[in-house]
């Protein structure tokens, strides 16, 4: 008997030590991380993930001093945009991996060398309080000198998801740096993040604004007295990329992350946090327009990794440096 317990308590250990460890980096909200990372280990119970969490500012700083030490941690990321991520792929950081699951994918949601891949949309539209005297239906509405002094927008020099905005939209031939100049005419208050611009609406301070759709729609459905409008002349997105890093010390259960979140299994529960998956053929979360009727705006991300400085150096002097 002793020695069938001893044989056994063998067994647990060496399955212990052999078990392999994914180190995770990533900007997703703590219970969304922890769901994700549930979820994976579930499917590949022989992996343990050890996943460190904070704004993909701050995580990039992390990561980029442990570059500079020679001493990279993670083996994945999966943060806010690919704009970040192109720019580790074109500074060789980045190890190239082309999905199967890239297949039930737009071309336009990842990198073509396989460097990274979208896995969700969240885009950035127009909330409005219900006491404006307006509902607005297109970006343009918010140039219009009848809602001077009215407008609340996150800066692109704070949010990341913002800079992207701003590169979508001056990049649109219709609206360009002209709209950005005409919402300047209209004295548009452009400020900290996403956050603070829904707040100032939510609480009528600012009738009109720009937000990720997510943080309208789920407070509209708490009771919040605003409206969220997919304008006509379409959206802007970041995508929350998954990558593998050129240094990660665990290249076949990164591979097996990033084909996880990719996945079915993996995208089902993106939608069951209430964002948008980027696979096809989804739904979209309660309180969403069908995907269909959601159009997005092109979008390149080394152009706008390569603008990224002239952005916001042009919006600095047009806005000023808040």
């Amino acid at each position: 008997m002793k020695s069938l317990i001893a044989a056994a308590a063998l067994s647990v250990v060496a399955t212990a030590s052999f078990a392999e460890t994914l180190t995770l980096y990533t900007s997703q909200p703590n219970a969304d991380a922890q769901r994700t990372v549930d979820a994976f280990m579930a499917e590949n119970p022989g992996v343990d993930v050890e996943w460190v969490r904070d704004g993909t500012t701050k995580l990039m700083a992390r990561l980029r001093a442990e570059i500079e030490a020679g001493s990279p941690q993670p083996d994945v990321l999966l943060i806010a945009d690919t704009v970040t991520l192109e720019g580790m792929a074109q500074a060789g950081e980045l190890l190239a991996y082309k999905s199967a699951e890239a297949a039930a994918y737009d071309p336009a949601l990842y990198s073509s060398e396989g460097f990274y891949h979208s896995t969700k949309l969240i885009t950035t539209g127009i909330v409005y309080n219900t006491g404006a005297e307006k509902a607005p239906t297109s970006w343009a509405d918010l140039a219009d000198p009848a809602v001077k002094g009215q407008i609340a927008m996150p800066s692109p020099l704070y949010s990341g998801a913002a800079l992207i905005h701003l590169a979508t939209l001056t990049g649109d031939k219709d609206l360009g740096w002209d709209f950005y100049n005409k919402l300047a005419d209209n004295d548009a208050r452009a400020k900290g993040g996403n956050g603070g611009t829904f707040k100032a609406v939510a609480a009528g301070e600012k009738p009109y604004g720009m937000v990720v759709d997510f943080l309208a729609i789920r407070n509209k459905a708490d009771g919040s007295p605003v409206e969220f409008v997919f304008p006509e002349e379409g959206v802007s997105y970041v995508t929350e990329p998954v990558a593998i890093l050129s240094t990660a010390k665990n290249v076949p259960a990164a591979q097996k992350f990033v084909d996880f979140v990719l996945s079915q299994k993996g995208q089902d529960l993106v939608l069951d946090m209430g964002y948008i998956p980027a696979r096809n053929d989804m739904g979209v979360p309660a309180g969403f327009p069908a995907r269909e009727e959601i159009k997005l705006m092109a979008f390149d991300p080394a152009k706008a990794l390569a603008d990224a400085d002239t952005n916001k150096a042009k919006f600095a002097d047009v806005f000023g440096a808040e």
